[in-house]
């Protein structure tokens, strides 16, 4: 194993998560019974560049697959996280009619609907046909394609390049990084910007968020890191925002090399920050593996607690992050009864691995009220804690509330 940006080899294990089906793989009830795919789940990081990756051992294609089951519109809280960028960017970078919005990874058009209303030319890319189809619904073009270098010039062959090209939780997501940051570099016109969001590795290491760690993401990133695959690219990064999304998430602006804006401060505050935190020291990785097992076990004596106790537990939210947790700690539905989804892509189907029953909302209620509801998308515990409240008075008002947890980096009880 080499480094996905400098071709180090990579020595230095962060974390080993034992094996592990895809995040996202969810089962029909007809793959119950067939053999199921695991990976190793394993992180290392480069101690040239800092870059923090996966062990090589799965490919885009097995991930992201037709049926994909992630659709980024049904959290509102996200819905509104992009129109409120939409809202910002449009002034800050004047776009208007004559300009290009390319995104990348553009899902079901949660964002780019956004542009559409504002009468903003775009250009959705992605993958999965899933989501593109959903997108295309809403009337927004889209590319169902892998971007990189090659479809970036293909595009500008075409006469297509972007004054913003975005991304949001897409980096960490592409295995051969230097192609992808050399395909925004193509197509991006020149005085034109690049907007990228991804889960902080500064978050993940202070806070031991284990859980967003999934075959899905290939790459986990510091702005230390990614100032140098950048650069690489013959692009610059000139801002960079911390946004409170996914546990703590980097939005950063770059631009072609030569451009001629200025570099904020805040771009070498954080850069400051992060060496300040060790990110360039591998004595900081050294006990990320303990603080793991330490919420696995956690999680495990509450669960034998409560069902010691006959209380019946379920999880709220079938999210990757939820299937690296449970199959890390080996939960399955004797300990979890069932999990609720609001996506209806995931519902009638069972979680990869522990195969746990994945139900609509309501359905958590259809045999008794729950006692304890597990939420598996912490980062959404402010959305998810007053959506269960209101669920559990109107289906079951005469049964007590009941308690709400989450447990990464540990247990904790919600009001």
């Amino acid at each position: 194993m080499h480094c996905r940006h400098c071709a180090t080899p990579l020595r230095h294990s962060v974390i080993d998560l034992g094996f592990a089906p895809p995040s996202n793989a969810y089962l029909a009830a007809d793959g119950l019974n067939r053999p199921e795919i695991t990976y190793p789940l394993r992180v290392l990081v480069c101690d040239q560049c800092w870059l923090v990756q996966t062990d090589d051992v799965t490919d885009a294609d097995a991930l992201f697959t037709h049926d994909y089951a992630y659709f980024s519109s049904t959290s509102s809280s996200w819905v509104a996280h992009a129109r409120a960028y939409c809202e910002a960017v449009i002034p800050r970078l004047g776009l208007d009619s004559s300009s290009l919005v390319i995104e990348v990874a553009s899902n079901d058009g949660y964002l780019l609907q956004h542009m559409q209303a504002a009468a903003i030319p775009c250009l959705g890319i992605e993958p999965t046909a899933s989501t593109a189809a959903a997108a295309e619904a809403l009337g927004i073009p889209v590319l169902r394609e892998f971007f990189g270098e090659a479809l970036a010039r293909r595009l500008v062959t075409e006469g297509h390049q972007a004054d913003l090209i975005l991304g949001n939780n897409v980096y960490a997501h592409v295995p051969d990084i230097n192609d992808f940051t050399r395909g925004l570099a193509a197509v991006l016109k020149p005085g034109g910007t690049i907007t990228l969001e991804f889960p902080h590795l500064l978050q993940l290491i202070e806070h031991g968020q284990f859980d967003t760690i999934y075959h899905e993401h290939f790459s986990y990133l510091s702005l230390l890191a990614v100032q140098r695959i950048f650069a690489a690219a013959g692009l610059r990064l000139f801002a960079v925002e911390e946004l409170s999304t996914h546990g703590g998430s980097l939005r950063i602006y770059g631009a072609h090399a030569d451009d001629p804006r200025p570099t904020e401060g805040s771009v070498s505050a954080l850069l400051e920050r992060e060496r300040q935190a060790g990110l360039d020291q591998l004595s900081t990785y050294r006990d990320f593996q303990q603080r793991a097992e330490a919420t696995k076990h956690g999680l495990l004596r509450f669960l034998l607690d409560e069902r010691a106790a006959g209380r019946r537990v379920v999880a709220y939210g079938a999210a990757a992050k939820g299937n690296t947790l449970l199959n890390y700690a080996g939960v399955g539905s004797d300990l979890l009864a069932r999990v609720a989804d609001g996506a209806a892509a995931k519902q009638n189907h069972w979680m990869p691995g522990n195969h746990i029953p994945i139900v609509a909302p309501e359905q958590l209620w259809a045999d008794a009220a729950p006692d304890t509801v597990l939420i598996l998308p912490w980062n959404l515990a402010a959305e998810l804690v007053p959506l269960i409240r209101d669920l559990h008075r109107r289906l079951a008002p005469d049964a007590p509330q009941p308690r709400i947890v989450t447990a990464v980096p540990e247990l904790k009880e919600h009001g």
